[in-house]
């Protein structure tokens, strides 16, 4: 192993509220003096975190980390302690974040039929009625929080459309979602309980679908009825692989995509000159600075802080630093977007970005699936906010803002507006 000089200044706190709030200045300082920097997270568990570019995509395509928790050479303090909360118990692993070749392979290619440009495309009047719809119902009020009332509800409707929960049953997941992002940087046991009994509603639903009766349609095109027919004609999907497959799709596509509104909106609403330079585009009918503006604002403040978790599977060094088998490895994306070695003026909000290869849905055969489906779902809530609310402001001083405390994901927990109300 090499060693690195000593830094001229002491580490910074990693993981407290005032880190959560602006991780930026402690990942410049670990990218600079420690980019493969071995500590203890909250949990108890000891990971390795890895902060620079191109490092982050060597780890993020290495085969030799693998993302199966079994991997994990686990002492007791840390015993359950990585992954989702609650899903070893409701028999969720089996799901993409969790499995490497060649059941990733065969998994991913199951899935990735509801994800063509064409499907997402198809699905664009539906995000956009979604959008309207919400708007709609605060729109004369003048005051709204975002979070709640915007960026909340319409992932959360939109995948379960994909899914093919019925409407009648979307607000109990709305329900469920919400516990997991209200307690997902604190007490495992309410997101473990939301996680249970969305098992519970998932299996009983993937039943009702396959023992649709003769006389009434049959699985459709939504994409559970999709991993039935693929199941039942030979693809060898096992009952709790398919749950674990629309639960990760509901948990993994919901949330990201609340943050990516929510943090792109606080970012916009933060850098006047920006946010004007958008809706001017937006009025001369133009979208292209609305596609590398949305590309933009996940590489600035993204909704994916750390990548999932990654384990060793055999001695490796990177950048310098031996890490053993057995060792978890957690991807920094969010220091790894702002490294100055990638990134000209990394600390720079600039929507016009053109070189933007960023790592805000991972790289290699992890990369996100539904890419395409948040990319629209966050170029179609920007371009309607600003659209039908031209004056948008802040109702709240920055630095009262509170921002989740969660390992993974990065997301405020309220964005407070203002606007003239419409009519």
């Amino acid at each position: 192993m090499t060693d690195q000089p000593a830094p001229a200044s002491p580490a910074p706190d990693l993981f407290t509220w005032e880190f959560a709030a602006d991780p930026y200045p402690a990942y410049a300082w670990l990218r600079e003096h420690a980019p493969v920097h071995r500590t203890r997270l909250p949990s108890g568990v000891e990971a390795w975190l890895v902060t620079r570019y191109a490092d982050a995509r060597q780890a993020l395509a290495d085969q030799r980390l693998s993302k199966n928790p079994a991997h994990h050479d686990e002492p007791a303090h840390a015993k359950g302690k990585t992954g989702i909360p609650g899903e070893r118990k409701a028999e969720l692993m089996t799901h993409l974040l969790n499995i490497d070749p060649p059941d990733h392979t065969r998994l991913r290619r199951l899935v990735s039929k509801a994800f063509t440009p064409r499907r997402v495309a198809e699905f664009a009047p539906r995000v956009q009625e979604l959008a309207d719809g919400l708007i709609d119902r605060f729109a004369q009020r003048g005051t709204a929080d975002l979070i709640h009332e915007f960026a909340f509800p319409l992932p959360i409707h939109a995948v379960c459309d994909l899914l093919g929960v019925p409407r009648e049953d979307q607000d109990d997941f709305r329900d469920w979602a919400g516990m997991m992002i209200r307690h997902g940087g604190g007490p495992r046991g309410g997101v473990a309980r939301s996680v249970k009994k969305m098992r519970g509603y998932l299996a009983d639903l993937i039943h009702r679908k396959r023992a649709a009766l003769p006389d009434e349609p049959g699985p459709g095109e939504d994409l559970i009825s999709g991993l039935i027919r693929a199941s039942d004609h030979g693809e060898h999907l096992t009952e709790n692989e398919a749950a674990a497959m629309a639960f990760i799709l509901l948990f993994a596509g919901f949330e990201t995509t609340v943050n990516l509104i929510g943090n792109g909106t606080y970012a916009l609403l933060t850098h006047p000159g920006q946010r004007e330079r958008l809706q001017a585009s937006l009025a001369a009918g133009e979208r292209g600075l609305l596609e590398t503006g949305v590309e933009e604002l996940l590489r600035y403040d993204g909704p994916v802080e750390l990548a999932t978790w990654r384990f060793a599977t055999e001695p490796l060094t990177l950048a310098g630093r031996d890490i053993a088998p057995g060792d978890p490895v957690l991807v920094v994306l969010a220091a790894a977007d702002r490294d100055p070695e990638r990134f000209a003026e990394p600390d720079l909000l600039d929507l016009g970005r053109r070189d933007n290869q960023h790592l805000g849905y991972g790289h290699g055969i992890h990369y996100c699936l539904g890419a395409p489906l948040a990319r629209l779902e966050g170029q179609t809530a920007l371009a309607t906010l600003l659209g039908r609310l031209p004056d948008l402001r802040l109702d709240a001083d920055p630095a009262d803002l509170r921002w989740r405390g969660g390992l993974i994901m990065r997301g405020l927990r309220t964005l407070p507006v203002q606007f003239t109300p419409e009519g």
